[in-house]
């Protein structure tokens, strides 16, 4: 049978003698140490006579000291019956190939190496020898622990979900208050708890139930609008329903959450008693009064975000409803810049209120208003809140002659423009401001003599007169020259 047509055996070559007769001892070792990671020559008493690495790590660690030393001297515990059965086996092929077992080195530093190592035996006229080829086995040490540790953060997960959901299950059937999960509308109902069957009844156990078979004819347009806001925006308003057969309101609300990709609805039914009907007659009217205000109201969180406005608000900052405003900084609206807004919270966070703070309301749609501010915090209770009580000063301003200056009339009211303006502009409107004060004191003090005037003030008539164009001061007066 020729080479060609030779029939190959699992871990021997065709025909290597030929090929491999002439190579010197160099070449064998390059071919031998590009084999493996590792390569050990042991003599018949299992003593490393010499060995080769393939990298510069493996030698910076202090293989080199196990040269002259017996394997087993080499290698930890546990590995020492697989060193023995490697050089008892040596050689031998199992079914897959040639027998491979991983073995824990010691190195000079006490941390193990793990090899997985192969022994072939060499018979020479100097006498019987094995080389052990050894394969790193490090890189797949650090997958497979990071496969551990894979498997254990989804185990942790996986019970934290499962933790998570038996509390959610927990809180669902135990809540006093009707609560249903529809799936994308009115249509399907995913789920309910104890007390959205005991207030529907038991036809909300049947199959193909829908929410709208047990809401009045008169309450579905309210509802349905509800959760079209809800699904367009995030967010909306509690409605007031009735159910069939029943005269008592309801209060209906709605938030929206995504799961497998589906548009679900939590939906809570409370009764009125439980809510506005149950508070004082006092306390009910304090919220007409509010509502209805002639100054503007807002409460907003902790940061600035709007939760609820009244209807003054909405007119100041030319809305059409509260939705426009729930959910939005306040300083969309308030002050002349951005460092207004952050300058009265900060007086808010330190001081717990503020009082009469001038600023500038803008509307939607361009109108700007001068306003003044009085704010308190209230950070006890469940939800900590700021509150803010807006009055238009326009009215006011405007009986002034000298308001369209929007300068300040006092030390005090000068400091306050400080993180509203440059300090360049406070100085130019405040000097401004002084050398008007002083020309409107000397013709009141000459009776609008303007030469006389002009003298007083050390000016000449010429600089009088363009500093009077330039105030907008009314020249009622004929000159008088002495």
């Amino acid at each position: 049978m020729t080479q060609g047509t030779q029939a190959m055996v699992k871990g021997q070559f065709l025909n290597p003698a030929p090929l491999l007769a002439n190579m010197g001892g160099d070449a064998i070792a390059d071919l031998i140490t590009a084999a493996a990671d590792v390569v050990l020559i042991l003599d018949q008493d299992g003593i490393i006579r010499d060995m080769a690495v393939g990298s510069e790590d493996m030698l910076d660690s202090g293989c080199q000291h196990w040269l002259g030393k017996a394997w087993l001297q080499t290698v930890t515990q546990e590995s020492q019956p697989k060193v023995l059965a490697l050089l008892n086996t040596q050689g031998a092929l199992t079914s897959d190939g040639v027998r491979w077992r991983q073995v824990n080195q010691l190195l000079s530093d006490g941390i193990d190496l793990p090899i997985a190592y192969s022994v072939a035996p060499i018979r020479s006229s100097g006498g019987t020898r094995s080389v052990a080829f050894g394969r790193d086995l490090r890189p797949e040490v650090v997958l497979q622990q990071r496969l551990v540790n894979a498997q254990q953060t989804m185990e942790r997960d996986y019970w934290r979900l499962r933790q998570i959901e038996t509390r959610y299950r927990l809180l669902f059937q135990m809540a006093s208050e009707p609560v249903l999960i529809l799936d994308g509308g009115l249509d399907k109902l995913e789920e309910a708890n104890p007390a959205a069957y005991e207030l529907l009844g038991e036809a909300a156990r049947q199959s193909g139930w829908t929410l709208a078979d047990s809401l009045h004819p008169d309450s579905l347009p309210d509802v349905r609008d509800m959760l079209e806001r809800l699904r367009a925006t995030g967010r909306s308003d509690p409605r007031q329903v009735r159910l069939i057969g029943s005269n008592e309101p309801l209060f209906i609300a709605a938030t929206q959450f995504r799961q497998d990709n589906r548009l679900l609805f939590l939906v809570r039914l409370t009764r009125p008693e439980a809510a506005e009907l149950n508070m004082p007659a006092g306390r009910q009217q304090l919220m007409h009064v509010m509502e209805s205000a002639p100054d503007a109201l807002v409460v907003t969180d902790l940061e600035g975000r709007i939760l609820s406005v009244n209807r003054a608000f909405l007119d100041m900052g030319q809305l059409s409803n509260e939705e426009q405003a729930r959910g939005e900084m306040l300083d969309k609206w308030l002050g002349r810049s951005g460092v207004d807004f952050r300058v009265l919270l900060s007086n808010l966070r330190q001081h717990g209120t503020v009082r009469l703070f001038a600023t500038q309301l803008r509307g939607e749609f361009g109108s700007t208003s001068e306003v003044e501010i009085s704010a308190v915090s209230v950070e006890g209770g469940a939800h900590p809140c700021l509150g803010f009580t807006i009055r238009d000063m326009g009215r006011r301003l405007s009986n002034d002659a000298r308001s369209n200056k929007e300068l300040p009339r006092s030390a005090s009211q000068m400091t306050e423009l400080v993180g509203r303006l440059p300090l360049k502009d406070i100085v130019r409107e405040t000097t401004d401001l002084i050398e008007q004060l002083c020309i409107e004191a000397a013709l009141e003090l000459t009776g609008d003599n303007r030469a006389s005037a002009a003298e007083m003030l050390g000016l000449s008539r010429q600089s009088l007169y363009i500093k009077l164009r330039r105030f907008g001061i009314i020249e009622g007066a004929s000159d008088d020259v002495h």
